[in-house]
């Protein structure tokens, strides 16, 4: 480690800020998982639908987001677009609330790779592990490359999301020639989410979703951050839009419309593997597996990546201690991988304590609870910077058009808070329970309390440390130019 904190060096091209955007959401996982679970749960077939309806209001979210993006480089992306815009505390809170929702996505994420794991060698070779053995293994491989140059990290992400793609590419064709029911577009018809259950398909629809928004956590490393974070995150809504919603809509070409929310309910994350083993040969359905397993293992490394530089940014700005900004001699957030990685350590032991011996401890438990509580908060850090995208440009709107500074993200906000409040009322649901409990309420509030936290501990700065006050929300390096905002391509 160095003793300074050199400026991190600008390696970042679109693709590869587009691909650690695809793999925090995981496509297979995705496809395999998410999908699934969203047939099941809701006992409807619109997931398709979900996927487009969902892209549409982040694709418009993105217009203001990305014009913000073009006016302030700092790698705290939400945190220092909301300072900006709605002040030094609700920006501190917004930090605190992101760090924890993308710290609980990776946590939880952890439990579903290291079970995946052990399923496979189970059934496949007959090899029992416990599960928590490749959630340590995986914890210390993901902190590793944490410490390696992010460019390293892009093109690990970048091989094993490629290959994803091409597994359910495959799957897609073979989905669409055997297509034992036809071929019905009421699944991919928006019309189909007018129905009283249209709260838990957005509700799992926004997880598939987790991390589109990442792409200004890498402004300080990409090669023209004016740019390249506008096009990669319109980039990444698009491919996964339209490629989940086909995929989706695949599952139900595959099993049959009138079948695809049963088979779902009894094969869970099995659906798409089951499929290829009566289909497909025996080689395919093992690298699907392998696959499912690096997909986690990628939306690990990008989650990762995000809460290591959510941690450099704090500590650059002084609201943590100064040595969360030190830099290794590669550029990258050395404290702040570290703390991540150790956070997921303290939090697996503490669910391998709570273990009941139930195969599916991990996946019903740390993986459910953790993942939706993440994209609760995601939602939430939407709506806020929403409103400080509209804020920001109103005291000065810098050249932008009113549709960028204004007319998206007051649509996409009001979107967005009424897919806020569609998942908190069906949270219990979410979470696989048949009414609430205590965790109905706890989990919500681990991200709503630290952020409230955040914002008195900013207040606080106010008046006691006004010069630590001041660099909150700052920029990295100075401006020299302005882009036009409007400017997409």
């Amino acid at each position: 480690m160095t003793t300074s904190s050199p400026l991190p060096q600008r390696r970042l091209g679109v693709l590869a800020i587009a691909f650690m955007i695809i793999a925090a959401s995981a496509p297979l996982t995705a496809i395999a998982g998410g999908a699934p679970t969203g047939f099941a749960v809701s006992g409807l077939t619109g997931v398709p639908a979900s996927y487009i309806v969902l892209a549409a209001v982040f694709a418009v979210f993105a217009f203001g987001y990305a014009a913000m993006a073009r006016h302030i480089e700092n790698a705290g992306a939400f945190y220092a677009y909301v300072a900006r815009g709605l002040g030094r505390p609700m920006g501190v809170g917004t930090a605190v609330s992101a760090v924890v929702a993308y710290a609980c996505m990776q946590i939880g994420i952890f439990a579903m790779f290291g079970f995946s794991i052990a399923d496979w060698l189970s059934s496949r070779f007959g090899i029992t592990t416990p599960w928590w053995l490749w959630v340590l293994v995986g914890i210390v491989i993901v902190g590793a490359l944490g410490l390696f140059r992010v460019d390293f990290s892009a093109k690990v992400i970048g091989v094993l999301v490629a290959l994803e793609f091409l597994v359910v590419l495959v799957f897609d064709i073979i989905a669409l020639t055997v297509a034992p029911e036809g071929y019905s577009l009421e699944p991919v018809n928006p019309a189909s989410l007018f129905t009283p259950g249209v709260g838990v398909l957005l509700a799992f629809g926004v997880a598939a979703f987790m991390g589109f928004e990442s792409a200004a956590i890498y402004a300080n490393e990409a090669k023209d951050p004016r740019r390249t974070i506008a096009r990669a995150t319109f980039l990444a809504v698009i491919v996964i839009g339209v490629f989940y919603a086909i995929s989706a809509w695949s599952l139900t070409v595959a099993y049959g419309q009138s079948n695809i929310v049963e088979q779902s309910a009894e094969l869970g994350p099995g659906l798409l593997f089951a499929f290829l083993g009566e289909h497909a040969a025996s080689i395919l359905v093992d690298f699907a597996n392998v696959l499912f397993i690096t997909s986690l293992f990628a939306a690990l490394m990008s989650f990762h990546n995000a809460v290591s530089r959510y941690f450099s940014e704090l500590g650059r700005e002084e609201v943590l201690p100064k040595a969360f900004g030190r830099l290794n001699r590669s550029g990258s957030p050395v404290v702040g991988s570290l703390t991540q990685s150790l956070l997921a350590l303290l939090a697996t032991i503490g669910f391998i304590i709570a273990d009941t011996g139930d195969p599916l401890f991990p996946v019903l438990t740390m993986f459910t609870w953790l993942t939706n509580t993440g994209a609760f908060g995601l939602v939430l850090l939407m709506v806020l910077v929403a409103i400080a995208v509209i804020a920001f440009f109103r005291r000065d709107a810098r050249g932008v058009g009113i549709w960028s500074r204004l007319v998206a993200p007051a649509i996409s906000g009001v979107a967005l808070a009424v897919v806020f409040v569609l998942v908190l009322m069906n949270f219990d649901l979410m979470l696989g329970q048949e009414e609430s409990n205590a965790t109905t309420f706890i989990l919500p509030a681990l991200i709503i309390v630290p952020g409230i936290v955040g914002v008195l501990y900013t207040l606080w700065l106010r008046g006691a440390r006004p010069e630590r006050y001041a660099l909150i929300g700052a920029e990295m390096t100075p401006k020299t130019e302005v882009v036009g905002v409007d400017e997409l391509s």
